[in-house]
């Protein structure tokens, strides 16, 4: 493609009026008057998404997911809609499409699919006549024909994969400045990043920074395409997410991250029957539960296994456990939801020392406790009690100057 194409999104808080969108409007014709050409992936408006399952809620406390996936794609589908018919009340040459008349097929459940394949020709065909191509982010279709959602993060994702497959730049918007050391919520001297690797950002996105969603960058990672996110019309700079290569400092630690979006789940049984452990990976695997963090302690007559897994799937995990009990009836589980995740992440641990013994002495000097440790090349994340993550997150912020 030409590089004058560019794959825009929009987040649900930046549509969230009429008047965001008539503003976002006028910005993209202002880009188009300067000889581009704009795919724009947008979210459902505002809290559209929260509202929709509210009313589910009202109907029924487990609903089909295939009739899921169908409601919640229409939050979206205003919002193409919607802006499209903003840019053509300012004579703007637009075309709106959901996920599946994009093309955007997927794989997987329901609720959680994956992108399989998008193919440029529709883009190549429409682009022919239009100069902005606005689509429907966070949908898909599967082999059956079926709607199906990409889940949280999803439509960072669609625009991630379109512009691979387009061969351009993607620019994420959304109501921060860009990528900080930390969440400044959490610590307001928090620093703004004008780059960031790739590899850092997949970790740090990963490990619970939410701006953006850790499929995003490894799509952009892997096709090397140019990522940057900003605040929307705003005219700060943003940051970019760059190739490792392009990085000319690697800092020790870069960023710390935080994961309230967490249960730990501890498994106790009085012998150390590890066909337990096989039937809990497969029922996992079957209900497409990802967990990390993962301990496990055994003696003679006893194993302690556990985990840690998002609290968005604490339903499944229960009733999965629920059918763990039948054939082990001794088995005893618990399930703690008052930890958080903290990370510790900087592409120069690959090569400086001390990173690591720096990081456990600044908590264990500051009385904060951790349960469960896991490390990478690039970070080291601890499972701690909730009522410490600001405290523990401004102390390593001030002890790496972040």
């Amino acid at each position: 493609m030409e590089s004058n194409l560019t794959v825009l999104k929009y987040g649900g808080s930046s549509l969230s009026t009429f008047e965001k969108i008539q503003n976002i409007a006028a910005y993209l014709k202002e880009r188009v008057s300067h000889d581009e050409q704009l795919v724009v992936v947008v979210s459902a408006m505002g809290k559209t998404t929260d509202k929709l399952l509210e009313n589910v809620a009202q109907i029924t406390a487990d609903p089909n997911q295939e009739d899921l996936a169908m409601l919640l794609t229409t939050g979206e589908q205003q919002s193409i809609a919607y802006l499209s018919m903003a840019l053509k009340n300012l004579n703007v040459q637009s075309k709106s499409l959901t996920g599946y008349q994009a093309g955007i097929q997927t794989v997987g459940h329901h609720l959680k699919s994956k992108i399989a394949s998008i193919s440029d020709e529709r883009f190549l065909e429409l682009f022919k006549t239009n100069d902005i191509i606005i689509v429907a982010g966070f949908q898909g279709f599967n082999e059956f024909g079926e709607l199906t959602t990409l889940g949280r993060g999803g439509s960072d994702t669609t625009a991630a994969a379109i512009a691979s497959i387009l061969n351009c730049p993607c620019e994420i918007y959304t109501d921060v400045e860009g990528i900080y050391s930390t969440d400044p919520r959490l610590y307001s001297n928090a620093k703004q990043l004008e780059k960031i690797s790739a590899a850092e950002m997949m970790e740090m996105s990963s490990l619970g920074a939410g701006v953006l969603e850790s499929r995003c960058v490894e799509i952009a990672f892997n096709n090397n395409i140019p990522l940057y996110i900003g605040k929307t019309l705003s005219n700060e700079k943003g940051t970019w997410i760059v190739p490792d290569d392009k990085m000319l400092e690697r800092k020790a630690v870069t960023g710390v991250a935080l994961d309230d979006d967490v249960i730990q789940v501890v498994l106790s049984y009085p012998t150390t029957d590890f066909k337990l452990l096989n039937d809990l990976f497969n029922l996992l695997d079957e209900s497409e539960i990802n967990i990390d963090m993962i301990s496990q302690i055994d003696d003679e007559n006893h194993l302690q296994f556990s985990f840690t897994a998002k609290h968005n799937d604490k339903i499944q995990i229960q009733a999965l456990t629920n059918v763990l009990k039948e054939t082990y009836k001794e088995l005893n589980i618990v399930l703690n939801e008052e930890f958080v995740k903290l990370s510790v992440i900087g592409a120069g641990m690959r090569d400086m020392h001390g990173v690591a013994s720096k990081v456990f002495r600044t908590l264990i000097e500051n009385d904060i406790s951790f349960s469960q440790v896991t490390t990478s090349q690039i970070s080291i994340t601890f499972l701690i009690d909730a009522e410490n993550n600001q405290k523990a997150t401004q102390i390593l912020c001030e002890t790496f100057n972040l």
